[in-house]
């Protein structure tokens, strides 16, 4: 998995040489047939963990590589995490400029997960805020015993809300509900209902501070914590780079939100990335 990581890596950056300009078009594009809306309340269609209320354009296809390490606390031993990795390959679709659908596939229990996206409402100069409907199926797909039919399986559902006050500084909340077939222990409850804070303040034209937290609302067993990840997006000739450091390994709603087991505060901190490749395949370009 690790060699395939680099060579997806140093394919990207590949692509990345000679496609910055054209992104950089496509970018903008999407933001000028918006005119009169508020465009790039956040810079991709991740804060870093959980989604934001960004979609894209119709007909416009999105590959992201998300990458989670081991802790930092692992030491030389565990070369401070990166002796152990996950990831999640995903790909995502404009249907149209407000409905985009995607399918992506992690390491960690081999989960395959599905979702759809709508954007409900922009924020403009006569509504004060942008809404997105999110609502995702994930299965695992890792051979275990014990686990079968649809106790494998996940449902999400989540009303993104998230307003730019200014140029430099976006503020997103995300009430979200998962419904899980399984829990860990008793204590757990197959219902969970979270909150989702997210926040993003531009230092400057090309970086940018990102932030979020989960907190789970419904009980859990004392195993599993909050979610927290702090991070930075840097913008490079139409792409976004987005690296951070969180408590959470896994990218699924169900694996970040409701069985992240590391605490961020007692130092169990994972490094992680998000990369994402964007190809138009608008006939017409």
């Amino acid at each position: 998995m690790k060699k395939i990581s680099v060579i997806l890596l140093v394919t990207f950056l590949g692509f990345s040489a000679f496609a910055q300009d054209e992104l950089m078009e496509l970018l903008e594009s999407e933001e000028a047939k918006d005119k009169g809306y508020v465009s790039a309340t956040f810079k991709g269609t991740r804060v870093i963990n959980g989604h934001s209320v960004e979609t894209r354009s119709n007909g416009v296809l999105e590959f992201i590589i998300s990458h989670r390490f081991g802790t930092l606390d692992s030491g030389y031993d565990g070369f401070y995490g990166l002796d152990f990795s996950t990831i999640r390959l995903g790909l995502e679709y404009g249907v149209t400029d407000n409905l985009n659908i995607g399918i992506g596939r992690a390491s960690f229990d081999k989960v395959v997960d599905v979702f759809a996206k709508y954007r409900l409402v922009r924020q403009s100069s006569e509504f004060p805020v942008s809404a997105t409907l999110f609502s995702s199926f994930a299965r695992k797909t890792v051979e275990q015993i014990g686990l079968n039919g649809i106790d494998r399986n996940t449902y999400t559902a989540q009303l993104l809300f998230a307003r730019k006050f200014n140029s430099n500084f976006s503020f997103q909340v995300a009430p979200t509900i998962i419904q899980r077939n399984l829990v860990a222990s008793d204590q757990d409850d197959n219902l969970l209902i979270a909150i989702g804070l997210g926040g993003r303040y531009k230092v400057s034209n090309r970086i940018a501070i990102v932030s979020e937290y989960y907190p789970v609302l419904t009980d859990k067993s004392v195993q599993f914590q909050n979610s927290f990840a702090l991070g930075v997006d840097i913008e490079t000739g139409g792409h976004v780079f987005q690296l951070h450091f969180t408590n959470a390994v896994q990218m699924n709603e169900r694996g970040f939100i409701g069985e992240t087991s590391d605490d961020f505060w007692d130092g169990e901190i994972h490094y992680g990335f998000n990369i994402t490749r964007v190809f138009d395949l608008r006939p017409n370009k």
